[in-house]
């Protein structure tokens, strides 16, 4: 999962990294709250975690703007270096959905956001078989089915494939699908990502006469939208 941390304290943002990219997740370590929106606008997070006490603008405010603007599901983790119950009522009811309070417990840290992250996301379960309408993943083989028939696809197609169906109706920035698919330390040109996912349309048929729209988002990524049930 890709999560973005507001944290003014550099090393606090990086052991945050650090544990949850243990974790196996992707962060990215913002030091003021003017910085992190201005990304959230061009990019796809999975989930936020921030600093209740912020230097630029509110933790209130920045927890309006993402409801606001937002993915309204978007789980979101403060942090507080108080254990004061005002900071705590006052973050719970602008919006956030747990906190944990500082100095961070590792252990705790992976527990909290990875419950937040099954409570948001209940189709990113791990089990060997998903399925999503006509379209059966088995996520051990790497195999998918469409209507019972077996769908042939490389190893990325799949990987490419899954992430769409996981988040139905959600855009995803390209920089998203490259760190997800490909893993954020390789390079690829720009044209792979857009025949990959051209590739999967075709292979597994996703068209408005089916049921489904598979279409670039101008200047951003790609959204798979699911026109009827």
């Amino acid at each position: 999962m890709r999560i973005a941390v507001l944290d003014e304290d550099r090393c606090q943002a990086d052991l945050i990294c650090q544990v949850l990219d243990g974790a196996s997740h992707i962060c990215h370590p913002f030091a003021n709250a003017k910085e992190m929106l201005s990304q959230l606008r061009r990019e796809s997070y999975d989930m936020l975690i921030i600093h209740w006490q912020t230097p630029d603008i509110s933790s209130v405010e920045i927890l309006k703007m993402a409801r606001e603007r937002l993915t309204p599901t978007l789980p979101i983790l403060f942090m507080t270096s108080h254990s004061s119950e005002d900071d705590i009522v006052a973050g719970l009811a602008a919006g956030a959905d747990d906190y944990m309070i500082k100095p961070i417990r590792r252990g705790e840290l992976v527990a909290r956001v990875h419950a937040l992250l099954r409570r948001a996301y209940p189709a990113q379960k791990t089990g060997e078989t998903l399925q999503f309408g006509n379209y059966v993943f088995e996520t051990r083989t790497n195999r998918l089915a469409m209507m019972g028939n077996a769908v042939e696809l490389t190893q990325k197609e799949f990987d490419l494939a899954l992430l769409l169906f996981r988040n139905i109706g959600r855009p995803l920035s390209r920089a998203y699908i490259l760190e997800a698919v490909w893993s954020r330390d390789v390079e690829i040109p720009s044209r792979t990502m857009d025949t990959h996912v051209s590739r999967v349309r075709s292979k597994l048929q996703l068209r408005p006469e089916n049921g489904y729209r598979l279409a670039p988002v101008y200047s951003y990524g790609y959204k798979l939208e699911q026109l009827t049930e």
